[in-house]
């Protein structure tokens, strides 16, 4: 399933942050794929959980070519932030910013565009110490907006449960129907959940998809918004759905 729009909710602001976001990450993939050896690339600004748990930084990758310098120029905690902007192969890139269009623009509403931006950041953050958690030994770096993404998905699920979505729905067939979010985003963290367990018994070198910084975003940007939901508010916002004020 693909999400493709959500046409029964807007908030009448335009998402210059969530717009800003996408386009930072497609001058990244685009500068990636000129690259002849992306490897080097996602190992020097990648996020490496050894990296982080041990304080060694390295600075070669032995590979059949050769020895690759992969030294990262800043920090190694840096890399928490520069990992959110790269990304593996055009599915993954996609993929990937189709979710951030269809439901970033509604949390940037609903929270300003610096609010939206820090939330974003700081989603992206705590998945990656989630996935850090999980595998702490893992010299395999973590790449992918997806951790910061899954934070807006959660802060979507919980302000806006009852929008529909316009999804791609692929089966024996394919076509485009509408389903609650509460339903597709409902439906997505439970596969992120049963994937994450399944990875436990992965070995740490193996690579693959970061399951448990999904899942630590996501549960991160549903708890903030939670709280923000029991805030009280002079004036409730514009919900477009009868009975769903606070």
């Amino acid at each position: 399933m693909l999400p493709l729009s959500d046409p029964s909710l807007r908030t009448g602001k335009r998402p210059y942050v969530n717009v800003a976001i996408i386009v930072v990450n497609a001058v990244v993939f685009l500068y990636e794929i000129t690259l002849g050896d992306m490897a080097t690339f996602f190992y020097t600004y990648g996020l490496i959980p050894q990296e982080l748990t041990s304080g060694h930084t390295f600075t070669t990758l032995l590979t059949q070519g050769g020895r690759l310098d992969i030294t990262t120029p800043f920090p190694t905690w840096a890399t928490l932030f520069t990992s959110m902007f790269i990304h593996g192969s055009w599915m993954h890139f996609i993929g990937n910013m189709v979710y951030l269009w269809v439901f970033g623009d509604n949390i940037e509403g609903r929270i300003g565009h610096i609010p939206y931006l820090l939330f974003y950041v700081v989603a992206g953050v705590v998945a990656a110490f989630t996935q850090v958690a999980i595998a702490p030994a893992s010299q395999v770096p973590t790449v992918g907006a997806s951790g910061a993404i899954a934070g807006v998905l959660g802060a979507y699920l919980v302000l806006y449960p009852r929008s529909r979505v316009n999804t791609l729905f692929f089966a024996i067939f394919i076509t485009v129907i509408q389903i609650p979010a509460a339903l597709l985003l409902g439906v997505w963290i439970l596969m992120q959940f049963v994937s994450g367990l399944g990875s436990l018994g992965v070995s740490s070198q193996s690579g693959g998809v970061a399951y448990w910084a999904h899942i630590g975003g996501f549960a991160l940007g549903a708890a903030v918004f939670w709280v923000y939901r029991m805030l009280p508010r002079k004036r409730p916002p514009p919900y477009p759905f009868p009975g769903e004020w606070e």
